[in-house]
């Protein structure tokens, strides 16, 4: 995978002779192919396509989505697009910048970096949405820059959300953005696309997060990941919009790329009635364009004219479509689930839980998942009249400002206030580790989030639930984790425990085409051989929160000396003085997943690591791994037997073996292992990764290319 993630995207940066054998032309067929809905998208927003043919997974193709996203760290992006030597953007229009993260954080430094951000949104012409305005993701709902049948990207792991109004939300990372505003495109690998087939109706009190809490639960050895979910099925109509903006949103955490659901008469509608709402508010956005005297309003996203054109041309997965693997769940077999503590991939039955009488201290409203109008009408329905309990503290914010007008307006507001709970401000806050109210050494909160690794929200020795909006806000009142039924008699969402009815299914019968990168030899400048001793991190799963920690992200101007002695913090923090220049580092399946933040990388690269081996990885890590110039091997068969021969008490273990991985032959010899295997297959590293290695990274490539 690695060998081939840029054959056909060179030329959309700048054309060059410096370069030549980077251009590697993947060869078009002229089958006939049954699209899906992801594919059908891309279709629309891939260039230099050979005339008639149609994408499908395992392409590499040439995007130009219809909008780029980045928040908080558009100042770490501004650095790259300056240090590139570009001085404007491609296209203006593309580019949204909302400031989201770390709102509560009113230091001079921090108010001059958004200072910075807004002036150069304002020498550019971009549109730019300051702090308190809301999540960057919610705003791209509410403006409709995430818009149905559309490609957006966010420089943020959870732009799957915009799947959730049938928009392809996909993450890219720091230095793609860079490379977006400077040419308008970057590349992207269509990823296998698992139907996910949504039937019955869920019971009352059961909500769209019970269902992402399950299925990320039932299905955690990365059945789903690095593919894309398209979501069918007549239970779709029982879910309103924010649910399904809630499940796209955590697909995330469940290890896709994007989570799409189809465009019904719900969204239309709900497309309707913002219409609407922007002609009210438009005078309070200041990215519109004046209307001239005499002529009507008209929203240049949400109109419509737009929507009338996605009723008579809809978009369907064409019959005969191919997805890799089919799932379905049955709804009305679900009940209330809880995630954790410290992993998603741990779901439990609420009524298990309750059993327990599990303490908690904190709880939390909050993130782009779970503070929408109707997450808080219901936090405000179980807590109306009641109190929170001595000794928890009840954090709620909204997730954008007009969501906390509506909430004021319709008296939800005040009944969480007058119950006791602490009002943050309109952003990430806690969810990212970031402000007031973050949880302490011993502490269990349980949060209606989408994260709850190990340091994320705190201490890494505080312990994390996730759950929906009324099982929080219930818990807050009971003083430990319970159900609104704990409260009220008359609540609806005492559930018996079910064990929920799931079909899993995988289709081998064809696999897509990818052109074969294997080569023969390396490129100048790039070595024939690696070797160092290996330094083995057993954990699966290990997220980007423990490689990087929350608390240092938007800390734009820690020295890489700086970020190697807090790399794994959250994970070991013995690692930084465990690990010594030149290591190779193996760690376990699904490495890196989580946020997109690029630091995870470049802190592992600071640290003296010259190649990470891993069972498998998250593509986001992987991508930003690439960009910065760490190469990424995979060899699930030396994970497995290490996982046999080392101690997994020990979170990090210097192995004492020493391993020569040759290039050409992609595959690793390890000295010193008296096992009966010591040759490994870790895949080859094909010339346009070389290429970024030699070059120091995407950002020098583009920059030796300009």
């Amino acid at each position: 995978m690695c060998s081939i993630l840029f054959k056909s995207t060179r030329n959309f940066f700048i054309n060059s002779t410096k370069y030549n054998s980077f251009y590697n032309h993947r060869s078009f067929t002229t089958e006939t192919i049954n699209q899906n809905l992801i594919e059908k998208i891309v279709q629309k927003y891939a260039l230099n396509l050979s005339p008639g043919y149609k994408v499908k997974s395992g392409d590499f193709v040439t995007i130009q989505p219809e909008h780029v996203m980045t928040h908080d760290n558009t100042a770490a992006v501004i650095t790259k697009f300056k240090s590139i030597g570009v001085s404007k953007f491609k296209n203006p229009r593309q580019a949204v910048f909302t400031l989201d993260h770390d709102v509560q954080n009113k230091s001079e430094k921090n108010l001059a970096k958004y200072r910075s951000i807004e002036n150069f949104a304002n020498l550019h012409n971009v549109d730019f949405y300051p702090a308190g305005r809301g999540i960057g993701h919610q705003i791209l709902i509410e403006e409709g820059y995430a818009f149905p049948n559309t490609l957006t990207v966010a420089s943020d792991s959870h732009s799957n959300m915009y799947g959730g109004i049938g928009c392809l939300g996909t993450p890219i990372v720091r230095t793609d953005a860079a490379a977006l505003w400077a040419t308008g495109r970057t590349w992207w690998q269509i990823p296998p696309v698992v139907k996910v087939e949504l039937k019955g109706d869920l019971p009352d009190g059961v909500t769209g997060k019970d269902i992402i809490i399950t299925l990320c639960g039932m299905f955690n050895n990365d059945e789903v990941l690095n593919c894309a979910i398209e979501f069918t099925g007549e239970g779709i109509r029982g879910l309103c919009l924010s649910e399904r903006l809630a499940i796209a949103n955590m697909t995330t955490e469940w290890g896709a790329l994007a989570g799409v659901f189809p465009v019904d008469e719900i969204t239309i509608q709900w497309l309707r009635n913002r219409v609407e709402r922007l002609e009210i508010t438009r005078f309070e956005n200041k990215n519109l364009v004046p209307t001239p005297p005499g002529q009507p309003f008209k929203n240049p996203r949400i109109n419509h004219e737009r929507i009338n054109e996605i009723e008579k041309n809809p978009f369907h997965a064409s019959p005969g479509a191919y997805y890799s693997k089919y799932l379905s769940l049955d709804l009305s077999t679900l009940s209330p689930h809880i995630s954790g503590p410290n992993s998603v991939k741990v779901s439990t039955p609420l009524v298990e839980l309750e059993k327990q009488d599990i303490e908690i201290q904190k709880a939390y409203l909050v993130s782009c998942v779970n503070s929408r109008a109707e997450d808080l009408r219901a936090a405000a329905r179980v807590i109306k009249g009641k109190k929170i309990a001595d000794g928890v503290e009840f954090y709620v914010a909204a997730a954008s400002s007009e969501v906390q007008k509506d909430a004021e307006t319709n008296g939800d507001w005040q009944a969480l206030i007058d119950a006791g709970a602490k009002i943050l401000p309109a952003g990430c806050g806690p969810c990212i580790g970031l402000g007031v109210g973050l949880l302490k050494d011993g502490e269990v909160g349980i949060s209606a989030t989408n994260r709850n690794f190990k340091g994320r929200m705190g201490s890494p020795n505080a312990l994390a639930y996730l759950a929906s909006p009324a099982i929080v806000a219930a818990s807050a009142v009971a003083g430990k984790i319970a159900s609104p039924a704990f409260l009220s008699t008359s609540f609806s969402s005492r559930q018996k425990q079910q064990i929920p009815i799931i079909t899993y299914e995988v289709d081998q019968s064809k696999q897509s085409s990818v052109a074969s990168s294997l080569i023969t030899s390396t490129i100048p400048g790039f070595p024939e051989t690696f070797k160092g001793e290996l330094i083995f991190c057993h954990a699966d799963n290990l997220n980007t929160d423990g490689i990087y920690p929350g608390k240092y992200t938007y800390v734009d101007d820690l020295t890489p000396e700086q970020m190697a002695k807090v790399v794994m913090e959250n994970y070991d923090p013995k690692f930084a003085n465990l690990v010594s220049k030149g290591d190779i580092l193996v760690c376990g399946f699904n490495f890196g997943t989580g946020s997109s933040r690029e630091q995870a990388a470049t802190a592992i690269k600071a640290s003296g690591v010259t190649i990470v081996i891993a069972g498998s990885f998250s593509e986001t890590f992987k991508r930003n791994s690439i960009n910065n110039a760490l190469l990424c091997l995979e060899a699930p068969d030396l994970v497995r037997l290490l996982k046999e021969k080392y101690n997994s008490k020990e979170l990090t273990t210097r192995t004492k073996l020493d391993a020569e991985i040759k290039v050409a032959e992609g595959i690793m010899l390890i000295k010193g292992l008296n096992e009966s295997q010591t040759v490994f297959n870790v895949g080859v590293l094909g010339k346009s990764v070389q290429e970024l290695w030699v070059a120091n990274g995407l950002e020098n490539w583009v920059r030796q290319c300009v």
